[in-house]
């Protein structure tokens, strides 16, 4: 076999416009899988990346709009729903409300409009959000509600283009009310998961001075395992149908959103690179008919070999070596030259470079297998020749 394969080698010398032809369909089939599955997977990374692995174990429920059915329950997010929900649904580590406001924060003539979170104990630490400066609220913050706030970095640079904004008293106006507030906390610029408001302010404030004994517009659950998210948003939607009779409340993740989009990109990669792979059959049919002529240009070196003592599997495997070697060497230069590509793509496209070594081993299999189904017809034509014949040819 070696010594089939050297000279399939020197065979390509001899003729290498026809082999670069060859080449080129399993180059292009090659290459170009391996670019769209690395394309991707980039995309993928990406966005994972935009929301970080932080919230990853966090369940998102809110109260939608309620179809008009007269047996329909209001669902109220209080204190009973929470010790509820806990009590009912196994694998819940634990429970947060949450409300959101459009809030006006001004220091001096400066003013920022911001989303403004009213939190609980431990949120911001259950996101993982780390402090540039200043501390977290503690518990006495939340229960007593305080007139605290922790924005982040952009708009404390917002507020303070000076900078110094720690310590700082504010105004801030929510509702058509004034409020003030000192700033206790600079949040550092971090992925934040599905939390995108930028100053927080203890959630016991806002139930006494902004809305008085409102219920929570969100509950955040938190799993005990981020693999279970998915499987707890289906649990959840069925608890809370029991209770409302409809299907109002919206629950979300973004472990089941980050697993939706992955599936979508996947399915997408899938699709795009059989289409791909179609240029490797259109490539392999090229060898069978370039095979079929090198067969025809060498019958006298066949009825050679023949009336030396080569056998038929001799002369077969010869040409099933030589369909085979070309497959073999576009695969491997399709493998570079998708790499180099998928490097430059994603370079200027400013993206993470994510090469799928699945993708190359299957590409370069595949263009294999595809030289030697499609060498196998010219291979038996050659060892069925007639050695008499081929010599008188």
């Amino acid at each position: 076999m070696l010594e089939d394969f050297i000279n399939a080698i020197q065979n390509f010398k001899r003729n290498k416009t026809r082999t670069i032809l060859s080449l080129l369909g399993v180059i292009i089939g090659v290459a170009s899988v391996i670019v769209i599955t690395s394309m991707g997977n980039s995309s993928t990374k990406q966005v994972q990346d935009s929301f970080g692995s932080n919230g990853l174990d966090v369940i998102n429920i809110r109260a939608g709009y309620m179809r008009r059915n007269r047996d329909a329950v209001t669902l109220v997010f209080d204190e009973k729903f929470r010790n509820d929900l806990f009590n009912n649904v196994e694998g819940i580590k634990h429970i947060w409300y949450k409300n959101t406001l459009s809030s006006t924060i001004t220091f001096g003539e400066t003013s920022a409009t911001t989303s403004c979170a009213a939190i609980e104990y431990g949120y911001l630490e259950m996101y993982n959000m780390e402090l540039e400066a200043g501390n977290f609220f503690s518990v006495t913050d939340i229960e007593k509600g305080v007139q605290k706030l922790i924005i982040s970095r952009d708009l404390a640079n917002d507020l303070f283009p000076m900078g110094d904004a720690l310590g700082k008293n504010v105004m801030l106006v929510a509702n058509n009310v004034t409020f003030g507030f000192k700033i206790i906390g600079i949040l550092k610029d971090q992925t934040t998961g599905m939390e995108t408001s930028t100053a927080f302010i203890p959630r016991g404030f806002y139930a006494k001075k902004i809305k008085p004994n409102s219920p929570a517009d969100n509950v955040l659950v938190q799993v005990n395992n981020a693999k279970e998210a998915s499987q707890m948003v289906t649990t959840l939607s069925t608890y809370c149908r029991s209770i409302t009779g409809t299907d109002s409340v919206r629950i979300s993740s973004m472990q089941t959103m980050l697993e939706q989009m992955s599936e979508i990109t996947n399915t997408m990669s899938v699709l795009l690179a059989a289409v791909a792979a179609i240029s490797l059959l259109v490539g392999g049919i090229g060898i069978m008919n370039i095979m079929i002529v090198t067969v025809t240009e060498r019958r006298q070196e066949i009825g050679i070999r023949k009336a030396l003592g080569a056998t038929p599997n001799d002369i077969s495997q010869q040409f099933l070596i030589e369909s085979a070697s070309i497959t073999i060497v576009g695969g491997l230069c399709g493998i570079v030259i998708g790499i180099l590509t998928s490097l430059a793509v994603e370079g200027f496209r400013k993206m993470a470079f994510v090469i799928s070594f699945e993708a190359c081993i299957i590409s370069f299999v595949f263009s294999v297998f595809v030289g030697i189904f499609f060498g196998l017809n010219p291979a038996l034509r050659a060892a069925k020749l007639d050695p008499v014949a081929a010599l008188s040819s």
